[in-house]
């Protein structure tokens, strides 16, 4: 992780097998065919069992995924469907205006979620919820996949602000009851795709303030658990925190050296 400030994821197997045995006029004969017709019957029903396994295996795996209503963001096809998006996000995520949030290396499940708070109203904003409303549970997932595959261009950060930034990103602030950004966020910015922490690393720390200056009034992006975290934290920053903490996390990017430190001016 470094910095650049200003600067610088019952199925029942059943298995019938009918062993007939042709029983001769000479109950000698049959007594003499019935091992060997057992003996050959084993085999064939070991065959059958064997046969049957995979295909009725095959069975719970569908029904399960059908089940789940899971669905795969196709990159590609989020591509075609993404280029409205770049217009404020940029093409490739990297938006040039720093009011448009980058959306560059930001995970799938996240961009699916945010995508369909917009279209539901949970979350408002004019602009966003216009773009949302015809798009498909698989549109927002392509496009979640094709934005989740490109990367974030390193931001910078104001060296006077990066101390304090620094703090309560990796600490937090006991006296104030903040917790340490990272455990949620990460400690390089990345986010938690699972848990659907968003990525923070490189955002424009204008968007960040302005998004935690709305939480702090009482602005939230839905009625979930997820939606009531950051707004009950940000009310405990003043502004000079927001804008200390929104720099930091503009200049915060990992790079090869996970020892790697604010460079110097």
């Amino acid at each position: 992780m470094s910095f650049r400030p200003a600067g610088s994821r019952p199925a029942v197997l059943g298995c019938a097998v009918a062993l007939v045995f042709a029983l001769s006029a000479s109950i000698a004969a049959a007594q003499d065919a019935k091992p060997a017709a057992a003996s050959s019957a084993k085999p064939a029903a070991a065959a059958a069992a064997s046969a049957a396994a995979p295909a009725a295996a095959e069975k719970p795996a569908a029904a399960e995924a059908a089940h789940s209503g899971v669905k795969l963001g196709d990159a590609a096809a989020g591509q075609g469907k993404a280029a409205a998006c770049g217009a404020c996000h940029g093409m490739d995520g990297n938006s040039s205006d720093a009011q448009y949030p980058k959306l560059a290396g930001q995970s799938e499940q996240y961009i699916v979620q945010q995508l369909t708070n917009f279209k539901s109203g949970k979350r408002q904003n004019p602009i966003m919820m216009g773009m949302a409303a015809p798009l498909s549970e698989q549109d927002m997932h392509d496009i979640g996949a094709y934005f989740a595959g490109k990367s974030a261009l390193p931001g910078v950060a104001d060296q006077a602000l990066v101390e304090r930034g620094e703090q309560l990103y990796r600490q937090g602030d006991a006296a104030k009851g903040v917790p340490a950004c990272m455990a949620c966020h990460s400690i390089d910015g990345r986010g938690n795709p699972g848990a659907m922490y968003p990525q923070l690393t490189s955002q424009h720390a204008q968007y960040i303030q302005a998004t935690l200056k709305a939480m702090h009034d009482g602005t939230s992006w839905g009625d979930d658990a997820h939606a009531r975290i950051m707004p009950s934290i940000a009310q405990k920053l003043d502004e000079k925190d927001i804008a200390a903490v929104a720099s930091y996390v503009e200049g915060l990017h990992a790079t090869e050296s996970a020892a790697a430190k604010p460079a110097t001016p």
